[in-house]
């Protein structure tokens, strides 16, 4: 009897031995759990890691899962209530100038009539109708909104229906645009809206080409994408504008435009799965290559 109680309260013993240190194990995991909770609540994120497989093992992986998602959800936020901010303050400034302008040659046309007034009264009011047609259009791109309605499209056709658009300002500019034809070559694709960013691009190169000057339009297709390149005999660009020639409302030297053109086209391009992409020519001048993938 006396060896039994012996035992029984020698194993009670290693029973709460045991019981205690794996509660404070658990206190000890419970308290690092909360304070990693704690610091992801002060912006600061961290991996969790969890070397055991226990049922609270199981619960750190989910939570950790949880947090993960709901802080890359915060940072997206974060970001695109910065972008709406800053394209906000572009607005404003865009609106602006041609808004001023009207009102200078108003008070001018009252003084003095002059024709000359009215044609730049017309002329910034085109600007105002084109930037809000822009903004429009950045607007449904955004929400997602735009229906892109892919049909067989021949490049050629393509390019030439953009060029012809672009006539009158390419005559005006005194600016020609050569158009080889490369033979039958089809891309699945909206003919309005591509055509919309061929016009973008092809209206980039005529701004920074001297007049006399053409721009060049070439096509070619392999197994894996349909290539589209559209280059000028301008300067080319510069090593500083290269990376920012995409973003909106971003104007380089020299730009008559507003900064949306670009975006707009890169935007279809790329809804389209394609690329666009920017780049000085061995040959001298701004080149944009497009690439329009079969898969």
């Amino acid at each position: 009897m006396i060896y039994a109680a012996a035992g029984f309260l020698s194993g009670m013993l290693l029973f709460l031995c045991a019981f205690l240190i794996w509660q404070r194990k658990q206190t000890v995991r419970i308290k690092s759990l909360t304070n990693y909770l704690e610091r992801i609540n002060q912006g600061k994120e961290e991996i969790l890691f969890s070397t055991q497989e226990d049922e609270l093992s199981r619960l750190w992986d989910e939570m950790y899962k949880t947090v993960t998602e709901l802080y890359h959800t915060r940072e997206a936020a974060l970001k695109a209530k910065n972008n709406f901010a800053e394209n906000l303050s572009n607005i404003a400034h865009q609106l602006k100038t041609p808004i001023t302008s009207v009102s200078l040659s108003v008070q001018m046309l009252k003084e003095k009539s002059d024709p000359a007034y009215l044609e730049q009264i017309e002329r910034q009011l085109d600007r105002l109708t084109y930037l809000e047609e822009a903004l429009l259009l950045l607007s449904r791109i955004d929400a997602g909104t735009l229906h892109l309605e892919k049909k067989k499209v021949d490049v050629y056709t393509l390019l030439v229906l953009a060029a012809d658009n672009l006539q009158e300002l390419l005559v005006r500019a005194s600016v020609s645009v050569v158009i080889p034809e490369a033979g039958e070559t089809w891309i699945l694709a909206d003919l309005d809206w591509t055509m919309e960013a061929v016009m973008n691009l092809l209206k980039n190169c005529m701004e920074h080409t001297p007049p006399g000057g053409r721009i060049y339009c070439t096509y070619e297709q392999n197994p894996l994408y349909t290539k589209i390149r559209i280059r000028d005999t301008g300067a080319g660009f510069s090593a500083e504008e290269l990376p920012y020639l995409f973003r909106r409302f971003y104007r380089g030297k020299g730009s008559k435009g507003i900064g949306i053109g670009l975006s707009i086209a890169r935007e279809i391009i790329e809804r389209q799965n394609g690329v666009l992409a920017a780049e000085n020519c061995a040959e001298g001048g701004a080149c944009f290559e497009i690439r329009l993938y079969s898969h």
